[in-house]
């Protein structure tokens, strides 16, 4: 991942939670499996404690992610969302211009997407098709599907 990720207050604390989760409580079950493992003999046979030891380095390898996820997260308030145009943290209501159905997504950085909660990242393509956008526009999205034009309807925050 490279370059500034925005996220809500929310987004960031719930990462941060994790992390320190990971840290304590995953950390200390490793370390538990890989005792009782070595418990139980030579280690040059032992698939319990290479599967330990996998999932130790699996359990670091995602701590490092999260972390560096976080230091490079910049926390936005509503304050600092600008409504005019489609930006990371706003609610935009769009309306397909072929079916005519409209929908309202808040576009928010990939680490806080879900799509039952309405949530898209900016780097999806509609998310990235979006940005910039005004109320008025239409913006074309390449998708899995084909081209597919949305309107801008509303933004919010």
């Amino acid at each position: 991942m490279s370059g500034i990720n925005y996220m809500t207050q929310e987004g960031y604390d719930k990462l941060q939670a994790e992390a320190e989760d990971l840290k304590t409580r995953g950390r200390q079950e490793i370390a538990k499996a890989i005792a009782e493992a070595r418990e139980k003999g030579d280690l040059s046979e032992n698939a319990e404690y290479d599967a330990a030891k996998d999932a130790q380095g699996m359990l670091e390898l995602k701590i490092n992610e999260i972390e560096k996820a976080l230091s490079n997260t910049r926390v936005l308030s509503k304050d600092d969302i600008d409504t005019s145009k489609v930006t990371v943290l706003c609610k935009v209501k769009i309306k397909n211009k072929a079916n005519g159905m409209e929908v309202t997504y808040n576009l928010v950085s990939e680490s806080e997407a879900d799509l039952k909660s309405k949530k898209i990242s900016v780097t999806s393509p509609i998310g990235k098709g979006l940005l910039g956008k005004k109320i008025g526009e239409v913006a074309s999205i390449s998708t899995p599907r084909g081209n597919m034009e949305f309107e801008v309807l509303d933004i919010s925050i």
